[in-house]
């Protein structure tokens, strides 16, 4: 089995989210081995016999019907996005021989849109988070914004990113619900694996966050980040998909007009412009690695 959890890819989100659900004050409290509520108790609310919600959590019946998943959704409290997943990953009928991947690309006129924002950091990451394009503010910012990077990695490995997220533990908690939800039922894809087998290697916080499948297409916010340059910063981001690209998105983050990081943030792209020669001016010790900007 993958360290996505391919192999019955449905059970085992309807046991991580039956594990999440507090029993209300009607169901017994006394001698629960298991947190949230029980398998009978879900198959009671979902109007489902116990046999039959077990059959799928066991992998034995892969093909409920979107009556049953939708009743199932209600028991377990899902919202929206998450019955939607539920729905995606019942269905999703895994391809018998993977094609090759290729590699992402971004068109020119994006790339030269985001370089025309001399204010504005922007980069624009692929599906599974690989920086694929950043102007020179978004790298200012942070190099984890650079072209090769990954987003998540970097979230989760790097230390830098403690020292710049004045709100880490609120991003990591975004963060992954957000992978789940760009990803969707395709969680055996091998760039997915690899990311998600490293993580779960490297990082307990990411094991615990993963193992909730949560999901959560969050795309507007507010990162509060302390930049070695200019300091605090309070910047709003904002998530673009970008039509007909098969899954990248722009990101930009702004400050409030008037505010003391929109000057913090003048500072440190006046810093940063680029020269004549097409490069950035640099400043100060470049081989420090501040950290990443992630939302």
């Amino acid at each position: 089995m993958t360290a996505t959890g391919g192999a019955n890819a449905l059970g085992r989100y309807l046991r991580a989210r039956r594990e999440l659900v507090q029993p209300d004050e009607a169901w017994d409290q006394g001698n629960r081995r298991v947190p949230g509520l029980r398998r009978e108790e879900v198959a009671f609310l979902a109007g489902i016999s116990s046999d039959y919600y077990n059959r799928l959590e066991q992998g034995r019946d892969r093909n409920p019907s979107e009556q049953v998943l939708r009743s199932i959704a209600r028991a377990l409290r899902l919202d929206e996005e998450a019955t939607t997943y539920l729905l995606e990953i019942a269905t999703h009928k895994s391809p018998r021989r993977k094609r090759p991947r290729r590699p992402e690309q971004v068109g020119g006129g994006l790339r030269t849109l985001i370089d025309l924002w001399p204010l504005t950091p922007a980069y624009i990451h692929g599906t599974y988070m690989d920086v694929l394009a950043a102007n020179s503010l978004a790298i200012a910012l942070s190099p984890f914004n650079a072209p090769g990077r990954n987003g998540i990695l970097a979230a989760f490995l790097e230390p830098e990113m403690r020292e710049l997220h004045q709100d880490w533990e609120d991003m990591t908690a975004r963060v992954v619900p957000y992978l789940r939800s760009v990803v969707g039922a395709d969680i055996e894809d091998p760039r997915l694996v690899e990311i998600v087998g490293e993580l779960s290697l490297r990082s307990e916080r990411f094991r615990t966050l993963w193992a909730r499948q949560d999901v959560k297409h969050k795309t507007t916010g507010i990162s509060l980040l302390h930049h070695p340059e200019a300091g605090p910063l309070e910047l709003h981001y904002q998530k673009l998909l970008v039509p007909g690209t098969g899954g990248q998105t722009l990101v930009t983050y702004h400050a409030q007009p008037g505010s003391a990081s929109e000057e913090r943030l003048r500072l440190l792209a006046s810093m940063h412009a680029p020269d004549h020669a097409g490069g950035t001016r640099p400043v100060g010790d470049q081989t420090r690695t501040p950290g990443r900007a992630m939302p």
